[in-house]
């Protein structure tokens, strides 16, 4: 279903009202015209007849009838089209003369002076008051006057017609114009995440927008509060607990070693694996208020490959990820980008830690470094379903896993690549593969 619009609603509106109120003032000049085009025409209807009437009883008087026919049959019919035609006619209604495309037969008008119509013309019968009792009776066919009304009200609505989608044009236009302060808005709003909850700027906005400013600025002066808060608080936090766990977990090795074996031995083992656990998630919370602090942030490109090296290296010093981690570079990738060293390494690190701990065991971890500048981060392990693949990138999202972890990991590389203008994609299985799950570091071209 489509959302509504404001722009549409408003362009329909105003073009629709717009375009009603032309066609409206065409037909009431319409209308207008018919009644002065009847006025023209019964005037000069009118004032035809009254002349025409002089000339012909004058001409009739100073001959006799033979006469007035001879005349009259000497005349050289009028060519083209005649609008008004005539006839001259006794008090007895004899035809005594008429225009070349007036019938024989007499009119239907009555022998009586002023208008009268009929279903097809218009009359007007002019009287001589003499003795001989004229009539002189000029018609004006009503399909004229329809065919004038009709040209003229053409002449009126095809300008309208043309002027109706230059109107709609327009008012979008100036809709688009007057409402583009609301999309500034609304980009403005959008903009912001938790790592830009600046205040939006009041210069240049309408004063119907800016209550909705203050309310929009004044929720983010909050929530920037809140956040500064809750980020302060892990870290500190994080920070304040790595001490004591590391005290207490030194003294609990100690402990271990000097106890014999035996369930108290054990108790003391478990207690280890449990502060190992908790100094873990004390690093991830760290690294969590980090990269919400916007650590991955930079403006000056760095060599992320050497970075990428650099990681894959110090893993593989680990024991416990000696001989499973594997670098893949193809001839001639680089990659160098705008970013924080330090935010991609532990970006990067959580990524394979996440693959070496989540993967089957001993499998290898393939790290690939593409010619496009795509990184690749590859294991092998179970299929993980849609739903697990939308988890896992929340915060202490697991899916179905068993191993160890805080589920922050993915999250926090995450969180700190959209910073440093990359996403991270994740499939299962990678491509080839029947199982597995591939995380790809995909950075946005430059410009």
């Amino acid at each position: 279903m489509r959302e509504p619009s404001i722009t549409r609603r408003l362009t329909l509106a105003l073009a629709g009202a717009l375009a009603g109120f032309w066609l409206l003032a065409a037909g009431l000049g319409v209308i207008v015209m018919q009644d002065e085009f009847a006025e023209i025409f019964d005037s000069a209807l009118q004032e035809t007849a009254e002349r025409l009437l002089i000339l012909v009883a004058d001409d009739v008087e100073r001959g006799d009838a033979a006469g007035s026919n001879a005349r009259l049959e000497n005349v050289v019919p009028a060519s083209g089209e005649e609008y008004l035609t005539y006839q001259l006619r006794n008090d007895r209604g004899d035809v005594l003369l008429r225009s070349h495309d007036a019938p024989a037969a007499p009119f239907d008008a009555p022998l009586k002076q002023g208008f009268w119509r009929s279903a097809t013309h218009e009359f007007y019968t002019a009287v001589t008051h003499g003795d001989d009792g004229l009539y002189l009776q000029v018609a004006d066919a009503l399909a004229n006057r329809h065919e004038a009304l009709i040209e003229g009200a053409m002449a009126l609505f095809l300008p309208v017609l043309l002027l109706v989608p230059a109107s709609i044009a327009l008012v979008w236009f100036i809709v688009r114009r007057t409402l583009a302060p609301i999309d500034e808005l609304r980009q403005a709003i959008s903009s912001k995440d938790g790592g830009n909850l600046a205040v939006i700027a009041r210069e240049g906005m309408p004063r119907e927008l800016l209550p909705i400013v203050r309310s929009v600025n004044l929720l983010l002066t909050r929530l920037k509060s809140a956040l500064e808060a809750e980020r302060e608080f892990t870290a500190n936090s994080a920070h304040e607990l790595r001490t004591p766990i590391a005290g207490a977990l030194a003294q609990t090795q100690v402990l271990i070693d000097e106890l014999p074996a035996g369930a108290k031995k054990t108790r003391a083992r478990q207690v280890e694996a449990s502060l190992v656990k908790l100094s873990h998630l004390a690093e991830k919370l760290l690294q969590l208020a980090r990269a919400e602090a916007g650590l991955g942030a930079a403006d000056a490109p760095v060599d992320l490959a050497r970075v990428l090296e650099l990681v894959v290296l110090d893993f593989q010093r680990d024991p416990q990820a000696a001989g499973r981690l594997r670098l893949h570079r193809a001839d001639g990738a680089t990659l160098r980008h705008p970013a924080s060293e330090d935010g991609f390494a532990i970006a990067l690190r959580n990524l394979v830690e996440n693959a070496l701990v989540h993967g089957a065991d001993e499998a290898p971890v393939d790290v690939f470094l593409d010619r496009d500048g795509a990184v690749r981060i590859v294991n092998e392990g179970p299929l993980l379903a849609d739903w697990e693949l939308e988890m896992i990138r929340k915060r202490f999202g697991r899916g179905r896993t068993t191993a160890k972890g805080s589920g922050l990991g993915i999250s926090i590389a995450e969180r700190l690549l959209a910073q440093m203008n990359a996403r991270l994609e994740l499939a299962s299985p990678p491509a080839g593969r029947t199982g597995g799950l591939e995380a790809r570091i995909v950075f946005a071209r430059a410009g």
